[in-house]
């Protein structure tokens, strides 16, 4: 069994790092089922640990230092975090496979609103095409990232995790290079003309996860 958790309101981040830790330790100890714990943060940006001081343009929020992978990203309201505690001593212990499964958690539960996600080689989160916006200046097709994907593993259980853009400020991703890639954008399932709440979203994570995690 995993633990659906779903907290209202506005998470303070340090609190939400203390809770996965108590959880991550209790799941290897054997006292408590993994869980999936759902949540919204005040606007803060986080550095993961391949973070490049150069990409933090202007501190415009709060900046924590997270024990996960990857680069700087944004947490604010309209953006559903999404923190993944599971024991991958049970799971199968292959990073490369779990980040490959939660991308496809987050692509399949956006295709529930008819949104197109994509994965691509070398760009850890999930895309979306944007063949309305003007090419990049080599040539190349635009995307813009709605979801990203960081995660930390401790004696093999899993937390940090995704964040997926409901209805967030994209003009706070302005403070940073998001996940260190230039030129193309970001969005948010609203942005793209869904009138898509956070309540559905977790209604559409919630009915693809089995499918994918077992």
């Amino acid at each position: 069994m995993v633990d659906w958790i779903t907290t209202d309101g506005l998470t303070d981040y340090d609190k939400a790092l203390a809770f996965m830790e108590a959880r991550v330790a209790a799941i290897h100890g054997g006292h408590a089922p993994e869980a999936i714990w759902l949540v919204e943060h005040p606007p803060l940006y986080t550095a993961g640990t391949s973070a490049q001081r150069a990409d933090l343009l202007e501190a415009r929020f709060p900046v924590h230092v997270a024990g996960r992978g990857g680069q700087y990203t944004y947490h604010g309201p309209g953006q559903r975090v999404v923190y993944v505690m599971l024991d991958l001593n049970r799971r199968g212990r292959d990073v490369r496979a779990f980040v490959a499964r939660l991308e496809a958690w987050v692509v399949a539960a956006l295709s529930e609103f008819g949104v197109t996600g994509v994965i691509r080689e070398g760009r850890v989160g999930v895309w979306v095409p944007r063949p309305d916006k003007p090419p990049l200046p080599d040539g190349s097709p635009r995307d813009d990232k709605i979801a990203a994907i960081g995660v930390k593993l401790r004696r093999w259980v899993s937390f940090h995790g995704i964040a997926i853009n409901v209805e967030p400020d994209l003009s706070h991703y302005g403070g940073i290079v998001p996940c260190g890639i230039s030129g193309h954008g970001v969005t948010s399932l609203v942005d793209l003309g869904l009138p898509v709440s956070m309540a559905d979203l977790d209604v559409a994570l919630h009915h693809r996860f089995e499918p994918i995690f077992g």
